[in-house]
């Protein structure tokens, strides 16, 4: 049974923001539009996708497997008034010679000459002129608009996706020479690329993942008909709302008042996708958020077991009234006052899949990390977008950089940020915020020993190399890097302020 008790405790005013601190509102500016192609094609044993591996380099989704495609441009919207197809249509074609060398004609996908394709990746408003002129077919036959989906708002870049498709009745072989997005490319079944995404032995962006599961739902209905699907997706135009990050993990973005640029906290549907799950930070505050939570529960295909908070930030944790009309399960947490007190170490067994406690202080004293096969539900670690604040006298510094090295050691294949998108290369990220903070933790304590004692100028001096940052954010993050020293007996308080112990 939820115990309200619990959540009165676990939500009495914590806040890693400093009270009293004026943040700027987050300016959204609406989703781009973009374009990208499912290609299928009739192989020897059924069905098969073209997809293409993105380099690690890219700024979205690095390391993923996706379709080619990318974001609608200017040049895309002059030759759609000229050549008479839509916008979307006139991206994707030009992105298909960029990518791979390909155009469609007449039902087949031919090469582009070399020249041709080198003069669109150098500029891609050539790829106008080279159409009109017939250089590169511009030929729309068979290619249909399957669905269509936004990007959800915990984006820091949000794009409204047109998803189209072709069935290549023929085709030449794609070239990955001159481009700079895919690594590599490959047919595949969407049953393989399914699979190899639940094993976690691929990255799958995912909008992708669920229109593959839909894809290959269908196909299993249409006598292996991918003819048939096309004009059903294309009658229905499927938008699954699930966001599935991995085998086990949905999010559902929820609005909350957290650190700009974030507005949203995720909560996560954790555990076995048909059998027993858990619910992770439902921060909602108000009906809709609760609404949005609920029906993802709703349409979950195993049974809600508890609801689990990584720590008690009021960005995280939902309002009690609401918590209770839409859940009676337990809470679970590292709180003494939870339902069920987790330790690190301990082993949540959801259904078919295990989950580890990881219990990793600093942000928080009480923080909770899980891991699995799948990736790290990381809570306030790290963030997707924006930083992590690390409160003076709830957090420590030190703390926190030992648990992110802990966190780098055990080399989760994917990161799920309370704020922000899926980190893709956790790695990359929690080296970055160790070298970050680990150097601003010197930079405190060196002003300190060049004889800098009040606050404010210790955090002018350590923040000297970062002139954009919050001036209030700085102070508050000085304090907590100078209470991690004087812990750690590196520094001491004395009347006229901050000086070396």
């Amino acid at each position: 049974m939820l115990c309200l008790e619990t959540i009165c405790v676990l939500g009495r005013n914590m806040s890693e923001v400093p009270i009293g601190l004026s943040m700027p509102d987050l300016e959204r500016r609406p989703p781009r539009p973009s374009a990208t192609l499912m290609i299928t094609r009739d192989g020897e044993d059924g069905v098969e996708v073209l997809l293409g591996h993105r380099c690690e380099t890219m700024p979205s989704f690095p390391g993923y497997w996706a379709f080619p495609g990318g974001g609608v441009s200017r040049v895309d919207k002059a030759a759609s008034e000229v050549i008479g197809i839509s916008f979307q249509h006139c991206a994707i074609l030009r992105e298909l010679v960029e990518e791979l060398g390909l155009a469609p004609e007449d039902g087949r996908l031919v090469s582009v000459e070399e020249d041709f394709r080198r003069m669109v990746v150098d500029d891609k408003a050539n790829w106008f002129p080279l159409a009109l002129d017939g250089d590169i077919s511009a030929d729309t036959t068979g290619m249909r608009i399957i669905s269509m989906r936004t990007t959800p708002p915990f984006g820091p870049m949000r794009f409204e996706n047109t998803f189209l498709h072709i069935h290549s009745q023929d085709h030449d072989e794609f070239s990955l020479v001159g481009q700079t997005e895919f690594e590599d490319a490959r047919w595949m079944r969407p049953c393989d690329v399914i699979g190899a995404w639940q094993n976690n032995a691929i990255k799958v962006a995912p909008p992708v993942v669920t229109l593959l599961m839909e894809v290959e739902r269908c196909l299993g209905l249409m006598e292996q008909d991918m003819g048939k699907v096309a004009i059903d997706l294309e009658t229905r135009m499927p938008g699954r709302r699930s966001i599935l990050f991995a085998q086990g993990v949905e999010v559902v973005p929820v609005k909350t008042a957290t650190l700009p640029p974030a507005d949203h906290t995720n909560c996560y549907l954790v555990g076995d996708p048909e059998g027993d799950f858990i619910v992770v930070d439902p921060a909602f505050r108000h009906r809709e958020g609760m609404e949005d939570v609920a029906e993802a529960v709703e349409r979950h295909k195993g049974e809600l077991v508890a609801v689990f908070y990584t720590h008690g930030h009021s960005d995280h944790m939902a309002d009690v009234g609401l918590l209770k009309e839409a859940f009676d399960v337990p809470v679970w947490s590292a709180s003494t006052s939870a339902d069920r007190i987790l330790k690190d170490g301990e082993v949540l067994k959801l259904g078919n899949q295990e989950w580890t406690v990881l219990h990793t202080p600093g942000h928080h004293p009480e923080h909770l990390c899980l891991i699995s096969d799948s990736g790290l539900i990381a809570g306030d670690m790290v963030a997707g977008i924006g930083t992590i604040l690390i409160p003076p006298g709830q957090g420590d510094m030190m703390t926190y950089i030992e648990q992110l090295e802990r966190l780098l050691d055990l080399d989760p294949h994917l990161i799920f940020p309370s704020h922000g998108p899926v980190i893709p290369l956790p790695f990359m990220t929690l080296e970055h915020y160790i070298k970050h903070r680990s150097s601003r933790h010197d930079k405190v304590l060196a002003a300190v020993e060049t004889g800098h004692t009040i606050l404010e100028d210790i955090a002018r001096v350590a923040y000297e190399d970062t002139p954009d940052a919050h001036p209030g954010l700085a102070i508050d993050q000085t304090l907590s890097h100078l209470l991690s020293h004087e812990k750690g007996g590196k520094v001491r308080t004395t009347d006229g302020g901050w000086v070396r112990a």
